[in-house]
């Protein structure tokens, strides 16, 4: 590249010098910037640099000028706190359905939002080797064109995967192609999952994201429109436990003053509860039964009980009686 082409590139550098090196408790000097800009074949006086740097001061950039010997410049605010990226960082660390490879990958990007001082300390949180993260580099460009899909109003096709005892990717109805109408995609217990209706079934269905395989857009336009026009995923969300669906029922459930937290953190602040006396409680929820339901309730010990239908009471009976044929001598 030619000398006066470099010279173009001159404001550009100074504020990749600014981004990289500089933060609260470090500056830059002008030398220092000039050093920098002589390593990318610029060269420049110190008067030109007082002049760059009120023109990128003009643009918006932040950058103050520290007094002493000591001193220079330092750009004094980002798009992105230190304590944001960490929160970033954080998320990406223990998101299962992002792979290792990507996590690592994010996570350099972050680095690049804060100066290479801050990057150690984002850095020094990256801790994804042992963690138990998705293995499907594709779930990427799956929520992509999931997306697009929504977008251009037309429903989707793959296959779908589990995994058998030899740790081995099997898919599912023999590798039949799913076709589904998506409609959302939701976070929820650690995964991504999309949220479709299944006009065969005729039913709203939920599948992983990063266990559909071979996805591709289909020809034929989404149905299922009435069925989400006032479909609210949070109340979804609350009453599919780990996203397992089973049939829906309002439960009466009798528990310990002292799970009145795990109520409202599990359903919501709008949950329907009453004091029963000076140590119970009883509340009426919504729910899917299905044996993640009751394995929840079954953590909760003797502090909880399942009150109505008895339907419902008979069924978790039937669950626990399962459980302890298995440990009958």
């Amino acid at each position: 590249m030619a000398k006066s082409e470099k010279q173009k590139l001159k404001l550009l550098y100074i504020m990749q010098c600014l981004m990289e090196k500089t933060d609260e408790e470090h500056a830059v000097t002008t030398q220092e910037i000039i050093d920098y800009l002589a390593l990318q074949g610029i060269t420049a006086e110190r008067k030109s640099i007082y002049t760059d740097i009120d023109l990128l001061t003009d643009f918006g950039m932040d950058i103050i000028k520290k007094p002493g010997r000591s001193g220079g410049y330092t750009l004094a605010s980002r798009q992105f706190e230190l304590a944001e990226l960490k929160l970033l960082v954080d998320a990406v660390q223990s998101s299962k359905f992002i792979t290792t490879k990507k996590s690592r990958e994010l996570i350099g990007k972050l680095e690049t939002l804060c100066s290479k001082y801050e990057a150690t300390q984002l850095h020094r949180q990256v801790v994804v080797t042992n963690r138990n993260k998705a293995v499907n580099e594709n779930i990427y460009y799956n929520v992509d064109i999931i997306y697009n899909a929504i977008a251009e109003n037309v429903k989707i096709q793959f296959q779908y995967f589990e995994w058998d005892v030899s740790k081995e990717m099997k898919l599912r109805r023999d590798g039949k192609i799913y076709e589904v109408s998506p409609w959302l995609l939701t976070w929820d217990d650690e995964n991504y999952y999309l949220i479709a209706y299944d006009d065969e079934a005729e039913m709203i269905k939920h599948y992983r994201v990063d266990k559909m395989l071979k996805i591709k857009l289909s020809v034929d336009k989404r149905e299922g429109r009435e069925q989400f026009e006032d479909f609210d995923i949070a109340a979804y969300s609350k009453k599919t436990f780990g996203m397992f669906a089973g049939k829906e029922e309002t439960v009466t459930l009798r528990c310990d003053r002292t799970l009145t937290g795990v109520m409202i953190d599990r359903f919501g602040k709008d949950v329907a509860m009453r004091k029963m006396d000076e140590n119970t409680v009883s509340a009426r929820v919504n729910v899917a039964v299905s044996r993640q339901f009751f394995g929840w309730v079954t953590g909760l010990g003797n502090a909880l009980k399942i009150e109505a239908p008895e339907r419902v009471v008979d069924q978790y009976r039937e669950y626990l009686g399962e459980i302890l044929a298995c440990y009958s001598k």
